[in-house]
């Protein structure tokens, strides 16, 4: 596994599963972190993300994040940000704004 200090994002790499509800960032084929969702019918309701912590401050929760509202995205769904991080990440990257809609919505 490569070290905390070397990560790039191209080492990371974002899957959905389904099974557990949550998107995972896999480090040689490791979940190091994961943002779990809930579904509704076109709206996709992050509610938590976590970093393994030898790995907090690299840059892991940021690709987790882009590639999970990518991937939203490519979906067609929309976001409800109640997940600190995740609404964190959008405000500093308003190009994903589009895809916010109200809780209630």
């Amino acid at each position: 596994m490569a070290s905390p200090d070397e990560i790039t994002s191209d080492d990371i790499a974002v899957v959905r599963n389904d099974d557990r509800q949550r998107y995972e960032a896999k480090l040689d084929g490791e979940v190091v972190g994961h943002t779990r969702f809930q579904t509704r019918p076109g709206t996709v309701v992050f509610v938590h993300t976590e970093v393994d912590p030898a790995y907090e401050g690299r840059g892991v929760g940021s690709e987790l994040a882009r590639a999970a509202l990518d991937d939203v995205r490519r979906r067609g769904e929309n976001v409800v940000p109640r997940c600190p991080f995740i609404a964190d990440y959008i405000k500093r990257h308003p190009d994903y704004a589009d895809l916010v809609v109200d809780a209630a919505g």
